[in-house]
């Protein structure tokens, strides 16, 4: 078992269940798998594979996701997932309900400051859901409707918290716990089916463990034709998971523990990925302490170049101010990334506010007039203490950025 037990306070929040179709659709929607789609889904943009990490949000930050950038400044992560939230019982109604406990909850609640500034980087950000002892999990509904019903759950939090899609990890469920039924073939099936119709556009994944694994074709429909991606779950260890109807792109036979795994052992799975060309390669448990040195082992393989750790109390950024040579009201350092409005707002940013910024050296800027990166453009090699003087004046008229 991977994780460390999870100690949950009993809280409820309850998001909103829907009416459903009956009957499995005979042409249900499938994952995103044209080459478009597949570029859509790649956060960093880099050749190799993607880097998927789990954050146990009860003992550590998970902002820090952020802070680790390849050393020609893209993100190391493509993926930063929320672990966890879970998935409970209800005894009185008899029905499963998606619960965050008060560390999940506060991330979501601040992802102004907790998630935005990761998906302004391009990392997307998906919350992990997990069974708690009561019963509950992904394989016991009792009908399809109860199936549907917890993924409208999913779905309506995803939209909520502005997340990029949920992971599955079926551990903890004690099964049979509460009155509740064994795994039955149909549920996980469904459930994946009706999350996949609602979000036909964000990303689903499995990690592959559990009963969950051995359930994964119902009707001649298969899990792997839901779903985005599926990795394996014993960490220091390399084995594919078998999930028809996914390719190798889509697989992550390698898994590290970040506190865990050896330096060398790491390395060796990074290396047994690039060879078998698979797509996505698994770190759990992303510490707060630095620990890019003992990352560069796996980037230098994956990608070529070492890992940089950015603390976040530097000045390494760009920063947007109020008025004319750095004066008034400034934003937060802002890495390099695309920013629409919102995403810009997340560290300060006001629309039609800027009058001049300061940028690092090599860095470049491209601001817009309109959100969205529409409108006109003015591209700043090096700090600018008077938009005014720009041509034409680009004072208190940016909505969005670049930032290279």
């Amino acid at each position: 078992m991977r994780k460390n037990a999870i100690v949950l306070l009993l809280a409820t929040i309850t998001l909103l269940t829907y009416s459903c179709k009956k009957g499995l659709p005979e042409n249900p929607a499938k994952a995103p798998n044209s080459p478009d789609d597949e570029i859509a889904l790649n956060a960093v943009g880099v050749s190799g594979p993607k880097s998927v990490v789990y954050v146990e949000v009860n003992s550590n930050d998970f902002s820090n996701v952020g802070k680790y950038s390849l050393a020609t400044g893209q993100p190391l992560f493509d993926i930063g997932i929320i672990f966890a939230a879970n998935i409970n019982y209800n005894t009185s109604t008899q029905a499963a309900y998606l619960y965050f406990n008060p560390q999940v909850t506060t991330v979501l609640n601040n992802r102004a400051t907790t998630i935005q500034p990761l998906q302004a980087k391009g990392i997307k950000v998906l919350l992990s859901i997990l069974g708690n002892h009561q019963g509950a999990g992904f394989c016991n509904f009792p009908n399809q409707a109860a199936a549907q019903a917890f993924a409208q759950q999913l779905a309506n939090a995803v939209t909520t918290y502005g997340l990029d899609g949920i992971d599955f990890d079926d551990e903890y469920a004690d099964y049979g716990v509460n009155g509740t039924g064994q795994p039955n073939a149909s549920s996980f099936v469904y459930l994946i089916t009706a999350l996949r119709q609602l979000m036909p556009n964000k990303i689903i994944s499995f990690y592959y463990y559990g009963p969950a694994a051995s359930r994964l074709s119902y009707n001649g429909v298969t899990v792997g034709s839901q779903i985005n991606y599926s990795w394996n779950a014993i960490y220091g260890s390399f084995s594919v998971p078998n999930v028809p109807g996914l390719t190798a792109a889509s697989l992550g036979p390698a898994a590290i523990n970040i506190t865990a795994t050896s330096a060398s052992t790491a390395t060796s799975l990074a290396t047994q990925t690039v060879n078998g060309n698979y797509g996505v390669y698994l770190c759990y448990n992303l510490p707060n302490n630095d620990v890019s040195g003992y990352l560069t082992n796996v980037s230098n393989v994956l990608y070529g170049q070492s890992t940089v750790y950015n603390s976040g109390t530097g000045t390494t950024g760009v920063k947007f101010y109020q008025h004319i040579n750095n004066g008034g009201t400034a934003t937060s350092s802002i890495p390099k990334g695309n920013y629409t409005l919102s995403q810009l707002q997340a560290y300060g940013f006001v629309n039609d506010w800027a009058s001049s910024v300061t940028i690092p050296a090599g860095w470049t800027v491209i601001m817009y007039s309109n959100n969205n990166f529409g409108g006109t453009s003015w591209t700043l090699a090096s700090s600018n203490a008077n938009f005014t003087a720009l041509s034409p004046n680009a004072n208190d008229v940016v909505s969005s950025v670049r930032i290279q």
